[in-house]
């Protein structure tokens, strides 16, 4: 088959890379240009590279204007693939191909629709995330599923851990997805809406630590932000602190919300509603970083006690 790639970063040049392998053909890849913009710039290994080390022509675009319509009619694809695509795509364009447009969504759809889906997985205590290739229509990931992958959501794991995780489910799925096209046995299974859940955008309030969380749900928010990706922060003494590990602790803490006392090999932060009745763990924080990017061990950064704080 005849293919027009459309993706960004690492996770549109994995699928790219999987294209190329195949049995198949791509005829245009069709990329936006690089960008330092925030979540942009993370995992950015580039598809235009990749396409011209292969001879495969390069359309770059912030969106799908007529022109870039217009390529791909003159490419005449059999099916679009795409991953880690930044903008709106018109019918005219999905539903150009005879097999129409493939969209490949880090998450089991239809949960966690949107942006950041494994950071969300994540943060949000799911046991499982992985990857849904799906036909695209008129909604945001909401097309029929073609095929699925999950990988566990394990107590340690990092977003950056399940991302990459992730990224090496593209190939298989992919190829498992164009064979079906090809040999006209695809099944395809219609998402119920009723299940679908839709999470925004990543900004910098994102990743505030929220004191009134248990201390169960932010050591995983902790270390669902891990490097590369905007890490935990919180206000200590007035200075701005990012926080780069921590673990619940063992005893319960009570006492005001932020609150911060030298225990259990780190700064134990008292936290979670209700927390002045004692019932609550605290969430022990042992690294962090201060407003100058210099490392502390939690237990000599938070000697002098005080309060972590919004501001």
């Amino acid at each position: 088959m005849r293919i027009v790639s459309f993706g960004f970063q690492t996770w549109g040049r994995k699928t790219l890379q999987a294209l190329i392998d195949s049995e198949h053909e791509v005829v245009l890849a069709v990329t936006h240009p690089a960008s330092e913009q925030s979540y942009k710039a993370i995992f950015s290994d580039s598809v235009e590279e990749l396409a011209r080390e292969h001879g495969i022509p390069v359309h770059l675009t912030e969106r799908a204007d007529a022109e870039t319509i217009d390529l791909v009619k003159r490419a005449e694809p059999d099916v679009i693939v795409v991953n880690s695509w930044y903008t709106w795509m018109p019918a005219e364009l999905y539903n150009l191909p005879a097999h129409g447009t493939l969209n490949l969504h880090d998450s089991l759809l239809p949960r966690f629709t949107g942006f950041s889906p494994v950071l969300w997985a994540l943060i949000s205590g799911a046991s499982e995330t992985g990857l849904t290739v799906h036909r695209m229509d008129e909604g945001l990931d909401t097309g029929d599923i073609i095929v699925q992958r999950s990988i566990p959501i394990g107590p340690t794991d990092t977003g950056t851990e399940l991302v990459l995780r992730g990224m090496e489910l593209i190939p298989d799925a992919i190829n498992e997805a164009l064979t079906a096209l090809d040999q006209g046995t695809a099944v395809w299974r219609p998402q119920n809406r009723a299940e679908r859940t839709y999470f925004h955008k990543r900004s910098d309030r994102d990743s505030r630590i929220d004191l009134t969380w248990s201390a169960q749900d932010l050591e995983r928010f902790v270390r669902a932000l891990s490097a590369p990706y905007p890490r935990a922060f919180s206000h200590y003494r007035g200075e701005r602190i990012e926080v780069l590990s921590a673990r619940v602790s063992e005893a319960r803490y009570g006492g005001t919300p932020g609150r911060v006392i030298v225990q259990e090999g780190g700064g134990a932060v008292v936290t979670g509603v209700d927390a002045h009745r004692g019932g609550n763990h605290a969430l022990v924080i042992t690294r962090v970083r201060d407003a100058d990017g210099v490392e502390h061990d939690g237990t000599a950064f938070f000697a002098r006690g005080g309060y972590l704080t919004d501001q």
